[in-house]
């Protein structure tokens, strides 16, 4: 009887094993599951997901510590002063205080003429075609022949020469290929050579 009843225990407990076993499978599955699902929903997300959710939760942040410094009538703005140091604080009052002039600006009366001639076509629009609206000063062509002879000028200063060996043989189409041709031969130079020479004298089978 106890023989018996052992191994019914012993059953008992494999079956009660293997139980737990499909248990913790299916728990596996449901888990590797979801984590397939999350991560295909990553992959659909924009490039700069991540970024554009820290700054909406600090936006949010700041927010809320906002409304609560109001609430309890102290001054936002100098609170934060508080956790910055003196050398982020003096870059930012530089930025703050930095004279960014643009292009518009700088001619004023030429800007204010143009916004009067071309009204609501001025700010432009979906359906706004300004070629036929305006006409282009000699000066203005002129500057701009200056600008990109400039540009042309600096590219070529900054350009990197490019060494090749006249007397090597021309295999390649351009640099990319060029870098290729020179892995794979130092990879299979010395099993490809036969067949590489008769390529070259026309009696490869």
């Amino acid at each position: 009887m106890e023989n018996a009843k052992s191994a019914s225990e012993k059953l008992a407990e494999r079956k009660k094993r293997l139980h737990d076993l499909h248990k913790q499978r299916q728990e596996a599955r449901t888990q590797n599951h979801q984590e397939v699902v999350a991560e295909d929903a990553r992959k659909k997300l924009p490039s700069n997901w991540e970024a554009r959710k820290r700054q909406a939760e600090w936006l949010l942040a700041d927010d809320k510590a906002r409304a609560e410094a109001e609430a309890a009538g102290k001054d936002y703005e100098r609170m934060k002063l508080l956790d910055v140091s003196a050398v982020d604080a003096e870059r930012i009052e530089k930025k703050k205080n930095a004279k960014i002039i643009p292009i518009w600006a700088r001619d004023m009366a030429k800007y204010e003429k143009q916004k009067a001639e071309l009204g609501e076509a001025f700010y432009g629009g979906p359906n706004t075609t300004l070629h036929m609206l305006t006409k282009d000063t000699p000066s203005a062509i002129n500057n701009m022949v200056k600008d990109l002879d400039q540009q042309i000028e600096r590219r070529k200063k900054y350009s990197r020469r490019r060494i090749y060996n006249d007397d090597a043989d021309v295999d390649f189409i351009n640099e990319r290929n060029s870098k290729f041709n020179k892995k794979l031969d130092r990879f299979y130079g010395e099993h490809t050579a036969e067949i590489k020479q008769n390529l070259e004298r026309g009696t490869a089978i």
